[in-house]
Parts: structure tokens; C-alpha cells; sequence
């Protein structure tokens, strides 16, 4: 299953969920492939990998290099990654030559999910509606949402559904679908609980049960080169994303 961990608004979670979620879905001994789209590359460096110039999709996406040769081993049992670093935000114009330039990353991608390696590959988006998020949602199955517990990211979250809508209805990828909504970086405030239950509401049972709450520790997690689940496992938020990936699994065999 290929699964794009995207928002278009930044600092809603994204990148802690997809190292995190990684992370637990591996903990529960399935095969993860990373694969970082972001040239900002934080979810290679959270998952202890150094960014290192021409190591990403690059030369792969733009036909002068095999995939398999961009595959590295994380701090993380049974995590693999395929890194980014700062020249793949050139990438954006290069693709946009091509002819099919929506299913760049599907071509690029389709052997190795063919391969059956991995049991989950998991797209970490830029927060753009670029070139690159538009190729993850082209090649995607499902698509997860962070969403921050915040009354101006109930503004993005709608954004984001409609382009999923807009990518199955105009064809670039019919099978495309919401796999779920989750609500990150929770304080108990009054407008937190308002938040939640609005999104509760309106998305029903799109929203994912475990809420994610804001902790410093996942701050500090990142500058380890470690994911917060295996930096500090039993602390609030790390217990949330275990749980997380158990409803996420929980899903999954549901659909089956």
C-alpha cells in the first residue's frame, strides 16, 4: 500500500506522523518504505540519515538513475528510505517538461510495489500544491491528514479533500481515497475541544480516534536523528502514535 502522509498547510504534524507512524507500523514487525518528498528533507534527518546532495528521487524521476540505487537503512529496524535534499525542489520545473508529468513518481514507484518488499510505503509531502504533492496523490492509494487542532486548519483540511476529489474525478487517480483525518499537536484548551469536536462532526468516521497531543519531546527528537517512539516510547505523544499505527493497521485488515 502506498500512503501519502500530506497537508498543504505546514506545521500541522506531518513529518513527525510519517517518521512516527514509520516508526510503530514497524514496531508491529511490517516492512516501511519512507520515501521523503520534501526538499526540506526533516523526515531524513528524523529518521537519523544525513541529507546528502544527489541522494533522492531525482535522478530517478528524471530517467538518469535507478530508484533501487537510493534505498538506505534508517535508525529504525525494518524502516527503509528513500532520502531528499535541496536540489529535489528543482525537480518541480524538470517534471513539469515531461509529458506525463502527474505520474512521474507512479512510473518510478510501480517496481518496487510490485516487489512485495514492503508492506507499507508512506509518501512524505511537501506543504505545497506543487508538482511533488500532485505526483503523491497521483500515485497514492489513500491519502492521511494531519490536521492541527486549530480553527485555521479546518481551512486546509478542506483544501486538501477537495484536490483528492479533484485527482479521482478528472482521472489522474480514480482508486484515490481519504484513508483518514488526524488530529495532531492537541493541548487541552477549550478551542482545541472545540476544534476537534467540529472536525468529529463534519467528517464522521473519517476522523481517526487517537488525537496526538503537543509535546516538546517531539521536538526534540529530531535533532537526535530519532524517532519520538523509540527516543522516549513511553511518553504521552509516543503512546499516541503506537496507537495510531494500531488503528491504522485495524483499518486496514477491515478493508481487506
Amino acid at each position: 500500500m502506498i500512503l501519502a502522509i500530506a497537508n498543504q498547510k505546514g506545521g500541522v504534524g506531518k513529518t513527525t506522523t510519517v517518521v512516527n507512524l514509520a516508526a510503530a507500523i514497524a514496531a508491529r514487525k511490517k516492512n516501511v518504505l519512507v520515501i521523503d518528498l520534501d526538499p526540506q528533507a526533516n523526515a531524513t534527518s528524523g529518521l537519523g540519515v544525513e541529507p546528502t546532495e544527489g541522494v533522492s528521487l531525482l535522478g530517478a524521476l528524471l530517467n538518469q538513475a535507478n530508484i533501487d540505487d537510493y534505498i538506505v537503512g534508517t535508525c529504525v529496524e525494518r524502516v527503509n528510505l528513500i532520502p531528499a535534499e535541496v536540489n529535489l525542489s528543482g525537480v518541480e520545473i524538470e517534471i513539469a517538461r515531461q509529458e506525463d508529468h502527474l505520474h512521474a513518481l507512479n512510473r518510478v514507484l510501480k517496481p518496487i510495489e510490485d516487489s512485495h518488499v514492503f508492506d507499507y510505503i508512506l509518501l512524505d509531502c511537501p506543504p505545497s500544491l506543487g508538482i511533488l504533492m500532485t505526483n503523491a496523490l497521483a500515485t497514492a492509494d489513500a491519502v492521511l491528514i494531519p490536521m492541527q487542532c486549530e480553527y485555521y486548519a479546518m481551512e486546509g483540511l478542506s483544501i486538501i479533500l477537495q484536490l483528492i476529489d479533484r485527482m479521482k474525478n478528472f482521472g489522474q487517480n480514480p482508486n484515490l481515497r481519504a484513508e483518514g483525518i488526524i488530529m495532531t499537536m492537541y493541548a487541552h484548551t477549550r478551542l482545541a475541544d472545540e476544534v476537534v469536536t467540529q472536525v468529529r462532526q463534519h467528517y464522521s468516521d473519517l476522523v481517526y480516534k487517537t488525537v496526538v497531543p503537543r509535546s516538546v519531546r517531539a521536538g526534540e527528537a529530531p535533532s537526535f536523528g530519532i524517532p519520538l517512539v523509540a527516543y522516549a516510547p513511553n511518553t504521552p505523544v509516543a503512546k499516541a502514535y503506537f496507537d495510531l499505527a494500531d488503528e491504522f493497521l485495524a483499518r486496514q485488515r477491515r478493508k481487506r
